[in-house]
């Protein structure tokens, strides 16, 4: 059982992390500003998201994995406000 869990840590994790690889790669490829912010907040949404739920069976109590969802929902709250805050600046600076 120990191992399962182990082994689903790890891929999770791991899909995580190609999924933040993803979001960089993503930032430095594509042209404008909307296109990389929307790339950027989609892979890392789903990134945070993965780390998290590998991570959570190895907290070793139900206390620290809900403490992991919620960083994870702060996360996802300041990530969410940031982008539309970014995305409204780069809208009415490319505007004439």
């Amino acid at each position: 059982m120990n191992l399962a869990i182990d082994v689903f840590s790890v891929l999770c994790v791991s899909g995580g992390l190609f999924f933040f690889l993803a979001g960089a790669v993503a930032l430095l490829r594509f042209p404008d500003t909307l296109t990389r912010l929307h790339a950027l907040t989609k892979a890392d949404n789903l990134g945070l998201g993965l780390v998290v739920l590998g991570l959570a069976p190895q907290a070793g109590s139900f206390l620290g994995a809900v403490k992991l969802c919620l960083v994870w929902l702060v996360a996802q709250l300041a990530g969410t406000t940031l982008s539309q805050l970014i995305g409204a600046v780069a809208k009415d600076l490319s505007e004439p």
